[in-house]
């Protein structure tokens, strides 16, 4: 089968190399072309544009940033598109809202072609080692083929129904993690903020039960201070504005995420959007140094438990 690869940026270029190493019959294009050469050394071939990779595949993986980025690569709206994607499986591994992706599949779906939502959890090191998640949606035999080539690229993978259920369930993943690593930061300023050594700290974290392969991938990036990309914090913050979307569109609670957002939104416009989503640190050090949201929490009254009843023997 031919698969076409379009999207190598910092999670798509490590998957595509999965895909070539072993020798999948891979089309690559991206919009930077410079992203393409390790894909080239490890035999992919490198065509000129994204109507050539859909012309040379049976099935194309797309990893952008974004809708207007693979509604601009399909050519949606105008005459390209159905060219493209008829007879074809078009699978989407971003992430983007659930109602974009449920009219893409609609649209994919008249033209002539097949759709799969395939989201993945899972940050760079993850993509680079094959040991992402991925979450698959649509059509059972469009599905049924994009399965198996996933294998280099996923630890496991899940089928979650029709589409939009992958992308939700994605979202609700990240919700997660969103929340895990602002907390996991908000504790590791708290800490250095009373005086105590980081790394016993993290150290003490590490031992315990609340250690998971996250704590201890960001863990040595906040000691270091090193916030090289892993996931971004730009990105954090689209993730974050899509899940709060969902949330208020479907009257869903989401207190946490609310939190985060504001202090994603604050690390983005401090400049460091294009850092790893620790970076959420400066904005939590910036709140300290200016005093906001420091005040004390108001106190309140601790009911009382009421007295246990006598049992007669």
């Amino acid at each position: 089968m031919n698969v076409g690869f379009i999207g190598l940026g910092v999670m798509g270029q490590p998957m595509a190399l999965r895909l070539a190493r072993p020798g999948t019959p891979l089309t690559v294009w991206n919009r930077t072309a410079s992203r393409t050469a390790p894909l080239r050394a490890a035999g992919a071939e490198v065509v000129a544009g994204p109507g050539e990779v859909f012309a040379r595949s049976d099935v194309v993986l797309l990893m952008l940033a974004d809708d207007a980025a693979i509604d601009a690569t399909l050519g949606r709206g105008g005459p390209d598109f159905a060219a493209r994607v008829a007879g074809r499986v078009v699978v989407h591994m971003g992430t983007t809202s659930p109602a974009y992706s449920r009219a893409l599949e609609s649209d994919v779906r008249d033209a002539g072609g097949s759709y799969v939502e395939a989201p993945v959890s899972g940050s760079r090191v993850p993509a680079e080692n094959g040991h992402l998640v991925a979450m698959l949606a649509g059509e059972e035999q469009a599905v049924r083929t994009v399965r198996p080539l996933l294998a280099p690229l996923c630890r496991e993978t899940f089928v979650c129904g029709p589409a939009p259920g992958a992308l939700l369930t994605k979202l609700s993943v990240n919700l997660f993690l969103i929340t895990l690593v602002t907390g996991l930061t908000e504790a590791f300023h708290f800490a250095e903020r009373q005086g105590l050594d980081p790394r016993l700290f993290l150290d003490v974290l590490d031992a315990g039960p609340m250690a998971s392969p996250v704590s201890r991938m960001k863990a040595p990036k906040l000691v270091s201070g090193d916030f090289d990309v892993q996931a971004a914090a730009l990105d954090v913050l689209k993730n974050n504005r899509l899940i709060a979307e969902a949330a208020r569109a479907s009257g869903t609670a989401s207190p946490l995420l609310d939190v985060c957002h504001a202090l994603f939104e604050e690390t983005v416009s401090l400049g460091h959007g294009g850092q790893d989503m620790v970076a959420v640190l400066r904005a939590l050090e910036t709140r300290t140094r200016t005093g906001a949201g420091t005040g004390a929490a108001p106190a309140r009254s601790v009911p009382q438990p009421s007295p246990a009843p006598l049992r007669m023997p």
